[in-house]
């Protein structure tokens, strides 16, 4: 899998003198939990996240227990989302102080799939953050629509700051990933680090998976951890069928 230009260690966590936060954000579509389910905690705990945008988490039988046991494994807790928000899940580090969580179910097109977003507003040190995860229809039509309905959210969650993650079932030149990028930084195209397409994980040749950052959060690096110790590509192949994004992110003191 070929890196990107940044050759530089990823940021890790930490929290500023002037109360500013740099975080780890981790968006993951993790197929239902079908496959390598020990390889994928492995993955999520070597990225150190402090915040995971999760698409497609299980939906069905005993899936909070399935969504519990991957947070346990990984190093995590859950924040919200999984079947009441139609897939899109949140976990948190131990970190985050959580203020408020939603689950958003969006308006469902007749045969198609219903979707959703999970949504949280959590405070790392004096940096106050919105957080999004979601995972856009396959229709074009749809999914612009979705698009509008996802910066609507993010707005409405009353912070300055916001992160917004997920799989996109759209790349860069489509209309719906050009509607977000032209109001939200496109993580990878404003810090490129590590590895850009996303699907699928064995030849990956599109990127459909992003992370965005409102206006004033400073993007420290984005891309797949490929190089990232303690994340091999075995485990990459083995874990699901997207690979994952990770971001490092410099937010403000509100």
């Amino acid at each position: 899998m070929p890196t990107s230009p940044s050759a530089s260690p990823l940021p890790a966590p930490r929290t500023e003198p002037d109360g500013s936060a740099v975080i780890r954000v981790l968006s993951y579509n993790i197929r239902s939990m079908r496959d390598d389910t020990a390889a994928l905690a492995r993955i999520i705990r070597a990225c150190e996240p402090d915040l995971v945008l999760i698409q497609e988490a299980p939906r069905f039988f005993r899936w909070r227990k399935k969504l519990a046991r991957l947070a346990a494994a990984s190093g995590q807790v859950i924040l919200s989302g999984g079947a009441t928000a139609a897939g899109p899940a949140l976990l948190c580090s131990l970190r985050a102080t959580v203020e408020r969580t939603e689950d958003v179910l969006l308006p469902l097109t007749p045969g198609q799939h219903r979707r959703g977003f999970a949504t949280a507003v959590v405070r790392f040190g004096g940096a106050r953050l919105g957080v999004l995860s979601c995972h856009l229809s396959l229709r074009q039509d749809e999914r612009y629509e979705q698009g509008g309905m996802l910066l609507d959210r993010l707005a409405g969650l009353g912070t300055r700051y916001a992160v917004a993650g997920g799989d996109l079932n759209d790349r860069p030149d489509g209309r719906t990933f050009k509607r977000l990028a032209a109001a939200l930084q496109d993580g990878w195209a404003t810090h490129p680090w590590g590895a850009e397409n996303t699907s699928a994980h064995t030849h990956p040749h599109q990127r459909i998976d992003a992370i965005f950052a409102t206006p004033g959060v400073e993007v420290l690096g984005c891309g797949v951890p490929v190089g990232l110790p303690g994340v091999t590509e075995t485990d990459l192949r083995a874990a699901t069928d997207h690979l994952p994004v990770l971001a490092a992110l410099r937010v403000p003191a509100s």
